[in-house]
């Protein structure tokens, strides 16, 4: 309910400039890298993956609907620092939760799964938030009853989800007397690498969201353009899963990386609504292709460092900026 109006918020009420938008991104973006390194590590050292996962989760539910506090840019900078930590501590526990209960032929329609029902529910959110700025209620009052699904997710967080018993064993530390051979570290340190590269060409998608209102996208048409960025999402990610299982990730990740350059291309050019409906489809439905879903089964096999460690993007800004009137319309 948050994220897809966060930009017209920030540029339209508090004024604040695309770079600003990008320099918050790009923090964000970066503690949340950061951190899935130290709760990834942690993790493995402790005897329940659970409580991290809650931890992070809960952070970032209390903190997300003070955003209909901010009285100025530097608020919403403070309180999306705090939802990225809380992203970050909960990333890797939950997916090396899930890498662990999941047999290894089997992963990429998991993570496929988990991330669909994510994504399907991330549709009902914008739902919701068009329909109360069509009732009359500003962008604040939007923000504010953010909190009750947040409330509803916890509750099923904490008495719903229990923590099972993996199917596979972590491999013996390296370096240990008696320990086996340690594991080959180029290949994974080369694959980080080849994601960094990645990452520093991905745009935020707070940029898409103002391209988007540059395009003629109305302030009330946003929330229902983010459900169906997460409609696309949903659809393609277990299918894209399964293609990575059956295929190979390798092949999967560049396909969708692929469909990615193409779809990027299209925002370059686009100049109205529907070119940029069509072009952020593209961009979405790779993520079941490959660059989504591919990318975490392909980092689910135990690492040097950390037997589940996930890492995570970088942002970069620049964008033009569009004009809004006091209450947020595009003017």
């Amino acid at each position: 309910m948050i994220y897809p109006l966060l930009p017209a918020f920030l540029t339209g009420i508090l004024k604040a400039s695309p770079a600003f938008l990008g320099l918050m991104e790009g923090l964000a973006e970066a503690v949340a890298s950061l951190l899935k390194i130290a709760s990834g590590l942690l993790s493995d050292r402790l005897p329940r993956r659970k409580p991290l996962v809650v931890a992070g989760y809960g952070l970032s539910s209390a903190v997300r609907p003070l955003v209909a506090l901010a009285a100025a840019p530097f608020h919403v900078l403070a309180v999306r620092l705090l939802d990225r930590v809380g992203k970050g501590v909960r990333s890797a526990p939950r997916d090396a939760l899930l890498a662990e209960i999941t047999p290894e032929g089997q992963r990429g329609r998991a993570f496929g799964l988990q991330r669909a029902l994510d994504h399907a529910g991330a549709v009902v959110g914008p739902l919701l938030a068009s329909a109360l700025l069509l009732a009359g209620s500003d962008l604040r009052t939007v923000f504010a009853l953010a909190a009750l699904p947040a409330v509803l997710a916890m509750a099923v967080l904490v008495f719903g989800v229990r923590e099972g018993q993996p199917t596979s064993t972590p491999p013996a530390a390296s370096g240990r007397p008696g320990s086996a051979a340690p594991p080959r570290r180029r290949p994974f340190h080369l694959y980080l690498g080849v994601l960094a590269v990645f990452s520093l060409g991905n745009s935020s998608d707070a940029f898409l969201l103002l391209k988007a209102q540059e395009a003629g996208v109305g302030l009330v048409l946003i929330p229902l353009l983010w459900t169906f960025h997460h409609v696309v999402k949903a659809a393609a990610s277990t299918h894209g899963g399964m293609l990575a299982d059956r295929r190979g990730r390798k092949g999967a990740i560049l396909a969708g990386w692929l469909v990615y350059a193409l779809a990027y291309a299209g925002f370059a050019s686009a100049a109205s609504a529907g070119a940029w409906h069509y072009s952020r489809a593209s961009s979405r439905g790779r993520c079941g292709s490959g660059s989504g879903r591919g990318p975490r089964s392909q980092r689910a096999p135990p690492s040097p460092a950390s037997p589940r460690l996930v890492c995570g993007p970088w942002y970069r800004k620049g964008s033009p900026r569009p004009r809004f009137d006091r209450a947020g319309r595009r003017v």
